[in-house]
């Protein structure tokens, strides 16, 4: 029974599906959803705005009526009759108020204490008693100079709620009493049934106004009025209003409100606007819904969509799937997978279409996997070996069992005769594979139209083909009628072909040419890696040759032993560094190479101990050492490290032996560098610290003469000092390479006076000039060349004693100007000529010097000679030193006045 193939989740095209639709499905409802939660806000927000608008509305109309109640009063008490009480005036204006205000019912003055002076309307029945001392208005009266508006009452007189407006009169910071209007509350709840008519308010809203003492003043439902908001409105009402306007939505025993409640600018008076949220939101309520409706509609559609594509589409792909695994891998063809493809392929949409199309390509591709199986055993053979004509003979034994063949040969460019020969061969006669040869021109030739088209040529019958007509006979003698010859496409080899041979007639099928073409890539691949196999071992050769030469031209010592401690190997730099050549050593144990090191050494039991320990340790590890026997020691460094292979295992050890003379004369002179320089810095520091104790010194008093010579000696250290550091300085200048020359027309005569004048110390009366009398001005660098000069000068004063010449002699032969300072002092060493002129250098001849110095004086003369382009050297003399140097300058013109 067929199963449903397994595929991972990424394979899956019907999970994919259902993961896509489920995706699509759910982010459809969630913006549907959150489309009904923005939509809804919105809504919700219109009509709590709307609200909030009558709200507004009906505060300004509030406001504008108590705006002029409170106007009315003001300019009541400013009426001088009502100031001072005159009755008779008061009753004329409080008339005419009354006439123009029907919100009035009663217009009144009351004096300080409270005390009713005057009424309109004039009668017992418009007002009860006539002391209001006792109310609140005329309490708040008595503190404040604005006028004021009281919380809502009943009138005694009508039984009608009213609220009086209330004017203080005050003279003179004198409390004179007040004058006030009862306003009849009706009129403000007319107001709002007007309003709520004007704007064609919902009837089932509610209006109300609250005063400052919480009771309701005005309300569309007169019952309402001077009730507590409290007993008629949520509790948490009251709470939110006494902050800015808003929305409220609040339950109580008749069901849910939404509350709009906006306050009233000055008198601390509250409107509210309530409503059922059954009729408020009910249009919200039919949109929601509605959009419930539509995303009902929209998942059974989508369900259904799914159910039509599952059935259409994915289990038919399914079943797709289901074959192709089964009949293609494991030949499953039970009768429930025929009946559901034979479904499939009565189908005339694209499905049946792609089944069709699978079932032809289930056919050919079993077709190809034989043929490939075929090629893939044949192959198998043909590279089972690297050795070129072994590779050739098996390519043609595996042809014949191919193609069953008997003839078949392997054509191949002879460079030598530039003509192709049979290279290998099944069963042709003896003599066809020794004679045949084809021009590489020749245009009937099957081995050369196959080559040059790099496609299959086919003879079905040499004794009809016309292009075979003059080679018939020698097929004849060969015994063969049908020819096919196919290119083999090599590229690191000569150009090839593969030729089958039929006794009879015969046409070969296009299966077999395929079949063929496809073995000869796979041939060609055995024979290229035959003939790459052939290069490789030479190009190793010469690989090796190569590395080895590179060793054996290192100035380092090599050698290699293998992991029995036996010598496989050693450069020719070994010999050098320690006497033994490669045929002593060879093969030999490693302890004669250590034992040669070792008989060259000074301290035979150091070196010792220390190789013993670099051959117990891990990693590169380094011995060195000092070689006796020659007239300089040499100093060597010993490095050994192990071979080891991929598993670590050690399998051999190398060594490198260096010579690091070099490096060490380098340590060496640093070291003097340090030693001079600290000496040569202390001197000085140490003169120079003396006498400026000696000068600070309380207890003595120099005389002026002391004190100069005190200070002249500081001056001379500092610019000893001074000048050691200018050295120094321009040797690292010199070393760096940074050194640059301003040449400019100078008089040499000059400059060697110059240079005798700054010396330290001055050559004196024993420096005499060898100078020509005609020796003209030439460019070059003045301070430069005249510190070479002092330098020289300074050199010949130190070593030659104090009653001997120095001698400054020039010349200049139109290209070179030569210099020399010649002493007759003890002169330089042979052996040392050569170091003279290296930095820190200096020669100990056994004369004392008169001063001290760094050894930096010939160094600095060398680098500024040579910045000039020229030489310095030492001229041999039987007694005493001479100094040349040599700088390539030209002359300069000048004019004579």
């Amino acid at each position: 029974m067929n199963t449903r193939p397994i595929f991972p989740l990424r394979r899956d095209l019907s999970v994919q599906l259902i993961i896509l639709f489920a995706a699509f499905m759910t982010a459809v409802l969630i913006a549907a959803m959150v489309f009904l939660q923005r939509a809804s806000q919105d809504l919700e927000a219109d009509i709590g705005s709307s609200d909030l608008a009558l709200a507004h509305a009906i505060a300004e109309e509030t406001t504008t009526f108590l705006d002029s109640a409170l106007e009315t009063v003001t300019q009541l008490a400013e009426y001088p009759e009502v100031i001072t009480v005159d009755t008779s005036g008061m009753d004329a204006i409080f008339q005419s108020v009354m006439s123009a205000r029907p919100d009035i019912n009663l217009t009144y003055r009351l004096d300080a204490q409270g005390l009713m002076v005057f009424h309109h309307p004039i009668g017992p029945e418009s007002t009860v008693g006539t002391d209001f001392s006792f109310r609140s208005y005329f309490q708040q009266a008595k503190t404040t100079r604005e006028p004021l508006i009281s919380l809502g009452r009943i009138s005694p007189t009508t039984q009608q709620p009213v609220a009086t407006a209330v004017m203080p009169m005050w003279i003179d910071d004198v409390f004179q009493g007040l004058v006030a209007t009862n306003l009849k509350l009706q009129f403000l709840s007319d107001t709002l049934t007007n309003i709520m008519t004007t704007a064609a308010a919902d009837r089932s809203a509610n209006t109300a106004i609250v005063d400052a003492g919480g009771q309701i003043v005005a309300h569309s439902d007169p019952s309402f009025i001077l009730q507590t908001v409290s007993d008629r409105y949520p509790p948490s009402l009251v709470d939110e209003m006494r902050g800015e306007s808003g929305n409220f939505i609040a339950s109580d025993p008749t069901g849910e409100y939404l509350y709009s409640y906006v306050p009233i600018a000055n008198i601390d008076w509250s409107v509210v606007v309530s409503r059922p949220t059954s009729v408020a939101f009910s249009v919200l309520n039919l949109f929601r819904q509605g959009v419930l409706a539509v995303l009902i509609v929209f998942a059974i559609s989508g369900i259904l969509f799914w159910a039509v594509l599952s059935r259409r589409v994915i289990q038919p792909i399914e079943r797709l799937a289901n074959f192709s695994q089964g009949s293609w891998l494991e030949r499953d063809e039970s009768s429930e997978m025929v009946t559901a493809l034979g479904q499939l392929t009565a189908r005339r949409d694209q499905m049946g279409v792609l089944t069709r199309s699978l079932q032809s390509m289930q056919a050919a591709i079993e077709a190809r996997l034989n043929e490939l199986s075929t090629l893939l055993k044949t192959s198998t053979v043909v590279v089972s070996s690297l050795e070129t004509q072994v590779v050739l003979d098996r390519i043609l034994e595996q042809v014949e069992e191919l193609l069953q063949v008997r003839m078949s040969a392997i054509f191949v460019l002879d460079e030598s005769s530039n003509t192709f020969r049979i290279r290998a061969s099944r069963n042709l006669p003896g003599w066809y594979a020794d004679r045949v040869r084809i021009d590489p021109q020749d245009p009937d030739s099957a081995t050369m139209r196959t080559i040059r088209s790099g496609e299959p040529v086919h003879i079905s019958d040499t004794e009809t083909d016309p292009t075979y007509a003059h080679n018939r006979q020698r097929s004849r003698l060969a015994g063969y009628r049908a020819i096919l010859a196919i290119r083999l496409p090599v590229q690191h080899v000569r150009p090839s072909a593969l030729l089958v041979y039929r006794s009879d007639p015969d046409t070969f099928t296009e299966r077999e040419i395929r079949l063929l073409t496809n073995f000869a890539n796979y041939a060609t691949m055995a024979i290229e890696n035959a003939a790459l196999f052939d290069r490789s071992d030479t190009h190793l050769q010469e690989q090796t040759q190569r590395l080895e030469a590179l060793i054996q031209s290192m100035r380092d010592g090599v050698v290699l032993e293998n992991s029995a401690g036996k010598i496989l190997y050693a450069n020719r730099s070994v010999q050098d560094l320690t006497g033994l050549d490669y045929e002593t050593i060879h093969n030999k144990p490693i302890t004669a190479l250590v034992e040669a090191i070792l008989s060259r050494t000074k301290d035979r039991d150091s070196i010792q101990r220390q190789i013993d320990e670099a051959l117990s340790g891990q990693g590169i590890r380094r011995v060195e050492y000092a070689q006796i026997g020659e007239e300089k020691p040499r100093y060597l460094r010993l490095s050994l490290f192990s071979v080891s292979d991929k598993e670590e295992t050690l399998i051999g050890r190398g060594w490198i032996i260096q010579d690091i003379t070099q490096r060490y004369e380098l340590d060496r002179m640093k070291s003097n560098l340090v030693a001079t320089v600290s000496h040569e810095l202390r001197t000085p520091l140490a003169s120079i610290k003396g006498y400026t104790t000696t000068l600070l010194a309380d207890d003595v008093e120099w005389d002026t003469q002391s004190q100069r010579e005190f200070l002249t000696t500081i001056l001379q250290e500092t610019d000893r000092l001074s000048s050691l550091v200018q050295d120094l300085l321009d040797m690292s200048r010199i070393e760096a390479g940074n050194l640059k020359i301003n040449p400019i027309s100078s008089d040499v005569p000059k400059l060697i006076e110059q240079a005798a004048l700054h010396a330290t110390p001055p050559p004196g009366n024993r420096l005499a000039l060898n100078l020509p009398h005609d020796l003209p001005p030439m460019f070059l660098d003045p301070q430069r060349v005249e510190a070479v000069l002092r330098n020289l000068i300074e050199n010949a004063a130190k070593y030659c004693p104090d009653d001997a010449p120095i001698t400054v002699s020039a010349t200049y032969d139109n290209e070179n100007l030569v210099i020399s300072v010649e002493d007759q002092g003890p002169g330089i060493p042979t052996e040392m000529t050569s170091q003279v002129f290296e930095s820190f250098y200096r020669v100990d001849n056994g004369m004392t010097r008169k001063t001290t110095g760094a050894g930096l004086g010939l160094a600095i003369a060398r680098g500024f000679v040579q910045a000039h382009g020229g030489e310095i050297w030492l001229e041999p003399r039987p007694k005493g030193t001479c100094v040349t140097f040599s700088i390539p300058v030209a002359v300069t013109a000048e004019v004579s006045e």
